[in-house]
């Protein structure tokens, strides 16, 4: 039986970036409204969807799918994306919301499984997994792994992201719940971001730690404003030996917290200094001796910052000395 590293990536995969060429660079969504609006990024004439996923797969090795969060996927847009991206391409896949723990409103639901739903209390619009059926969950789950399955069966999808509510405390009830999902897509490889500062404060980050490596998880790494309410500490540390995560969300501590943004955009909309990006690029480069391929991805989408961080992190991991 084949490794988990050997089976991380296709044959045909090249040489990542960094001074082992195992740190593979991208962003998280291709498809962000405010950076196609910019003009920034995509030429001109490229304005269908496989036109831009075909551009974005000459940029970068790596992508985060993040409509999926939004919305249940489909196994039909993934067997798009395997077909319009190049045999060593790479994605990364983010859980719907509701396994997350975060809020769904109805509509997000698959049209046929909507009159299954319970119904809202008063003044309640959303939906949490703890509301649910069990039959409903285990559908729900059914068809998370069904709609992947076309990037799993081509050697493309490197992981499940799970992004926890900022809610998710290092509870027991949070806890058998992430072990759950790790039950459900057994023989998945997931990376596991947490988002509220209990599970890695001082006195309990190794314990945490130890945890996700006997889960067999990949920890994300995050970049985020801090000390700005409940918020994630960034951990640069690996516990599964095939893959780690360094996810950027910029450090716009102004718009972190607020509240009645218009779009997620607002609230990531951040230009990383040159100095802040060499920085994470050298952290990133010794983190990277530690496991068999990192993967860093940018998640600041306000028009193309995300992409011109992305690229000036590729530029600088090509400058530093080879190991």
């Amino acid at each position: 039986m084949a490794s988990p590293q050997a089976e991380l990536f296709a044959p045909e995969t090249p040489p990542g970036l960094g001074p082992r060429g195992n740190i593979f660079v991208g962003t998280c969504s291709w498809t962000d409204v405010s950076l196609i609006k910019s003009g920034g990024f995509y030429p001109r004439g490229c304005s269908s969807a496989e036109a831009r996923l075909r551009y974005y797969a000459s940029c970068f090795p790596v992508v985060e799918v993040d409509s999926s969060y939004f919305a249940m996927p489909v196994p039909e847009n993934a067997a798009l994306w395997v077909e319009r991206t190049p045999a060593a391409f790479q994605f990364n896949i983010k859980a719907f919301r509701v396994l997350t723990g975060h809020q769904t409103p109805p509509s997000a639901f698959p049209p046929d499984l909507q009159p299954l739903l319970p119904p809202l209390k008063a003044r309640q619009k959303n939906h949490y997994y703890d509301d649910l059926s069990a039959e409903l969950r285990d559908e729900l789950w059914r068809r998370f792994a069904e709609a992947i399955a076309p990037l799993r069966h081509s050697a493309k999808l490197r992981a499940v992201h799970f992004q926890f509510a900022p809610w998710v405390a290092a509870s027991a009830d949070w806890i058998a719940h992430v072990e759950q999902c790790v039950q459900r897509l057994a023989g998945h490889r997931l990376a596991v971001e947490f988002r509220n500062q209990t599970w890695f404060a001082p006195e309990r980050a190794e314990r945490t730690l130890a945890w996700q490596r006997e889960l067999g998880v990949a920890h994300v790494v995050v970049d985020e404003p801090q000390g700005v309410g409940n918020y994630a500490q960034g951990v640069w540390a690996v516990t599964d030996p095939a893959l780690a995560v360094v996810r950027l969300h910029g450090r716009n501590e102004a718009t972190w917290n607020a509240k009645g943004l218009t779009a997620s955009s607002e609230r990531f909309n951040y230009e990383y200094r040159d100095e802040e990006l060499r920085d994470i690029a050298e952290r990133s480069a010794r983190l990277a001796e530690e496991v068999f391929a990192l993967q860093v991805l940018v998640n600041v989408n306000y028009e193309d910052q995300g992409v011109r961080a992305a690229r000036q992190l590729q530029a600088l991991l090509q400058t530093l000395p080879s190991a």
